[in-house]
């Protein structure tokens, strides 16, 4: 239930709104003007505000802006006889959630209210969950949809241990994210956090990045330097893209969790640490294991506690709340989420299959922040450099269907050899191909008397 303003000139519109919206199980406030609306709003809050354009004294146009200066999180929906494309583009500039035309029908307008409604819910939510990470919470956990709550949930549930968890993902999914996140909500938040981009040391210097090392123990070492095992002591180390560690420093590494000590390059010493351990990786370790590039020893001592963040373009709810936070950061000023991006807008952006993931949406609303010289919204104009994914091509353009029929089991025989072959082998990347569960897949390998190991 919601607590809705309705603002109307004309009794009988006041009343057939308070009747239609009551019915629906909201609570609602009525004002036959605008000025009485911003009396009734400093008194009350509410969760929307539904008005009419044309009024006698303070107009619609007027009163919603003055709304978004008071409120700038209450969503406003326009509803009027007069409509011109004139007025409805700029009651959307201005910021309304949206616009309805007299005479209307009670679904649309319904539809209207929950679609509004959702995106304060959208707000809130958020606002929540930064509560709820503290004052040392993630400035970039920004997130709604179901999947990434609970990502969140297990995050904040392995936080409380000291087990090594390792993250996997596409590139830039957020890994290093839900890594803070973990660090944030654990017993040593008040220690280092400390990264390690695996990827973008040269393999020469891993070794001396990771464990550290004496003066004179090579070319250029004029120092003692400790390592980032070291320096992280207390606190965590996060290994983001563990899979690209060289052979060598991996059977290092593994010593270094197992027995909680280190030695520098050139030392002789055990040196004591106390850290926990984060890694995450775009890689499939297990293939990679397969293939002799990763450890199996360190990949099961890494994968205590595997979790897993899914791409953006499987939460789309993430959308609208990543596009506010992005648009806050970079004109340092505050935005609702009614006047983040056009209609149109979002559906192109939920519809855009994301290959860079959240990182790569960062980048699309700095360029556009740049371009619009930081105002909101973002329209579909501003979008046009964005190429969108080719469509996955139909079961249809797959298979002909011949008129004698086809042995299905042979058929799903193939599939299945496919896939495994895509993948390389690999069972859960061969399951995702199909998308399917690896239970399902399975399953399905042993209705084809496939080899399951």
């Amino acid at each position: 239930m919601a607590r809705i303003l309705a603002v109307d000139d004309e009794p009988k519109v006041r009343t057939l709104l308070s009747m239609l919206l009551s019915a629906h199980g909201h609570d609602v406030l009525v004002a036959e003007n605008g000025r009485e609306a911003l009396d009734i709003l400093s008194r009350d809050t509410v969760d929307l505000l539904i008005t009419d354009i044309r009024m006698e004294g303070m107009d619609g146009l007027s009163l919603l802006q003055e709304v978004k200066e008071r409120e700038p999180g209450c969503p406003v929906i326009f509803i009027t006889a007069y409509a011109t494309v004139e007025s409805a583009v700029e009651a959307l500039r201005l910021g309304a959630s949206d616009y309805v035309v007299k005479p209307y029908e009670e679904k649309d307008l319904l539809l209207a209210v929950e679609r509004a409604l959702g995106v304060r819910r959208l707000l809130q939510e958020n606002i929540r969950l930064r509560h709820a990470l503290s004052a040392g919470a993630v400035e970039d956990a920004v997130f709604a949809s179901p999947a990434m709550k609970n990502v969140q949930r297990t995050a904040l549930k392995v936080a409380a241990s000291d087990a090594t968890v390792l993250i996997t993902g596409e590139s830039g999914v957020g890994k290093e994210v839900i890594a803070r996140l973990i660090h944030q909500a654990s017993p040593r938040h008040k220690s280092r956090f400390v990264a390690v981009n695996c990827a973008a040391v040269t393999p020469s210097l891993v070794e001396s990045e990771l464990f550290g090392h004496e003066r004179g123990a090579f070319t250029g070492a004029d120092r003692r330097r400790e390592g980032k095992l070291e320096f992280a002591n207390g606190g965590t180390l996060f290994l983001d893209e563990v899979g690209d560690l060289p052979l060598e420093v991996q059977a290092k590494l593994l010593r270094a969790l197992q027995e909680r000590r280190v030695q520098r390059i050139g030392g002789n010493q055990d040196i004591a640490v106390d850290v926990r351990v984060l890694c995450a990786t775009n890689m499939d370790l297990e293939h990679a294991v397969a293939e002799g590039r990763f450890r199996k020893d360190l990949y099961y001592r890494l994968a205590v506690f595997p979790l897993h963040v899914p791409p953006l373009r499987e939460r789309p709810e993430d959308i609208l709340p990543l596009v506010v936070h992005f648009i806050q950061r970079y004109t340092r000023k505050p935005c609702a989420p009614t006047e983040a991006a056009t209609p149109a807008a979002l559906r192109l952006l939920k519809d855009y299959a994301w290959p860079g993931n959240v990182r790569e949406l960062a980048n699309v609303v700095e360029r556009v922040m740049i371009l619009r010289g930081g105002t909101p919204p973002i329209t579909t104009d501003d979008l046009a450099f964005l190429r969108p994914e080719k469509p996955r091509r139909d079961v249809t353009d797959l298979v002909e269907f011949p008129p004698e029929g086809l042995d299905f089991d042979a058929l799903m025989r193939r599939v299945v050899q496919l896939a495994l072959d895509r993948a390389g082998g690999n069972q859960s990347r061969a399951a995702r191909l199909l998308r399917l569960t690896r239970g399902r897949f399975r399953t399905l390998l042993k209705h084809l008397n496939h080899p399951t190991d």
